[in-house]
Formats: C-alpha cells, structure tokens, sequence
C-alpha cells in the first residue's frame, strides 16, 4: 500500500444485497479502524447492528433517484476508487475534493440469474445491476491500491490478510480477487445477454 498522507481514517464501502455475514465483516474491519461508507439498506442494516456508517448521500450531496437505481454513480464515490495513490496530480486533485479515501470495496449483484431462472419478468429488468459491477470494477481497475470483494466467502479470507498484513491487505491477495470481479461481471453480463436473447420479440 502506498504511505498515507494526510489522511488517518481507512474506509470500506460496502453495498451488498446478500447481507449474509454483514455483521461479521463489520465487526472485523472495525477491529483494523475501517469505517463504513454505504447506501440504501446496506447503511440501515449495519447502522441497526450498532455500527457508524457514512451514507453516500453526505458524500455526493446527491439523494437516491428512480427507486434508488442512481445510488453511487457519481464522481465523488469514483474518485476514491481510481486515483493513482503514486501519482502526485492525481492525489493533489483527490485531496481537493476532501471525501473519503476508500479502501476495500464490498459489493454484490442483485441475484438477476435467480430472476431469469424462475421466469419473474415482471421484476427481472429491475435485477439488471448497474452500480455494484461499475464499483467493482474500478476498485478491480485500482488493484494496486483498493481491494475489491464480490462474495460472501471471501470475508474470512480477507480478515485472515488483514490480520497478516497489520490492517492492510497484500499486492497479490488484491491482484486475485481483481481477477475475480472480472471474471464474475462476465459471467453475470453473460446471464443477461443471454435473457435479451431469449426475449427478442
């Protein structure tokens, strides 16, 4: 991880619609002093469990719209995630904007294939995921730097890096789970071509 500067809090974003676990990845990265940014009901759950969240709407300065389908696309939560740490104009420019440094990005999909499966059509359209594979991949893009997680299984593998790594996680568990997101967004964007295929008339 590249040497902090002025800047002395780590912050995890986390927007999961599999709340699984949710209580067990809180409690542990708030042993490492991450704190929490998040949305919709992800931040009503993790505050009802106790924990302080950031609601990216203090952030953006922008409320949900649509029925919470524009949520995180906006340049004040993508910033965070793709600016070069190494690069002297890029953190000149990200300091300017004074929002949160984020670290770890924890997201997943609205379950379109349990939709597509079950032939729900009246909702399936609304299980097309925007926001959490776009989060994703710009964490997966900054892997240098911000580690992204896209499945409730690799919660514990995160902590045990944490736990070795002093709070932080290493160059090649990042690098690993980068390749998962996009190997993941494919496949998921695989599943809904193929319904478009299949509903053409």
């Amino acid at each position: 991880m590249v040497t902090r500067k002025n800047i002395d809090k780590r912050y995890a974003l986390i927007s999961v619609f599999d709340k699984k676990k949710l209580k067990y990845l809180c409690t542990n990265l708030e042993k490492f002093n991450y704190q929490f940014v998040s949305s919709g009901s992800t931040s009503k759950n993790i505050r009802k469990m106790g924990f302080k969240c950031k609601d990216i709407t203090t952030i953006t300065k922008f409320k949900e719209m649509f029925g919470g389908r524009i949520k995180t696309l906006n340049p004040l939560i993508y910033s965070p995630l793709l600016y070069v740490r190494d690069n002297k104009l890029h953190t000149r420019q990200f300091l300017s904007l004074k929002v949160p440094e984020i670290d770890i990005v924890i997201v997943n999909f609205y379950p379109f294939e349990k939709y597509f499966k079950k032939n729900i059509d009246e909702k399936i359209v609304e299980m097309i995921d925007i926001g959490g594979p776009s989060l994703l991949r710009a964490a997966a893009k900054n892997y240098k730097y911000i580690t992204p997680i896209i499945n409730t299984k690799d919660y514990e593998i995160l902590v045990k890096n944490l736990k070795n790594n002093n709070g932080v996680t290493d160059i090649n568990f990042r690098k690993k789970m980068a390749h998962k997101i996009y190997k993941e967004t494919s496949r998921y964007d695989g599943i809904i071509a193929n319904w478009f295929n299949e509903n053409k008339k």
